[in-house]
């Protein structure tokens, strides 16, 4: 699997998202990271090993601890896409407002001869 499929996978599961935004505040030890899911710890360390391949987080042993950290350049793949696909529509939103402003039929003129009744 390429980088960029591999981090988009890694981001489409909602509890490898909210480790990365515990990871965003500081870094952590796998216990910090599971606590608030209710899920073994064999399950969370799994979805870090898929963040860890996808080279979004680093895992390293301190002491009888494992601690994780964020690693920012890993979602710069993913980011440099989005960016590109931002400004390609940007880009389309800028010549449809133009070819809009180019085709639109001019403003009436309320009072002139054709916009006002006549008496009889």
């Amino acid at each position: 699997m390429d980088t960029l499929s591999q981090t988009f996978a890694a981001l489409a599961d909602p509890t490898r998202r909210a480790i990365l935004a515990r990871l965003a505040l500081s870094d952590a030890t796998v216990g910090e990271l599971a606590e608030p899911f209710e899920m073994s710890l064999p399950a969370v360390s799994r979805h870090l090993k898929v963040l860890t391949d996808a080279g979004l987080i680093e895992r390293r042993a301190e002491a009888q601890w494992r601690r994780c950290e964020l690693r920012a350049e890993g979602l710069r793949v993913a980011a440099d896409w989005i960016e590109e696909y931002r400004r390609f529509w940007e880009t389309q939103f800028e010549r449809l407002e133009a070819y809009l402003e180019r085709t639109a039929p001019p403003p009436s003129r309320k009072g002139g001869r054709h916009g006002r009744k006549r008496r009889p």
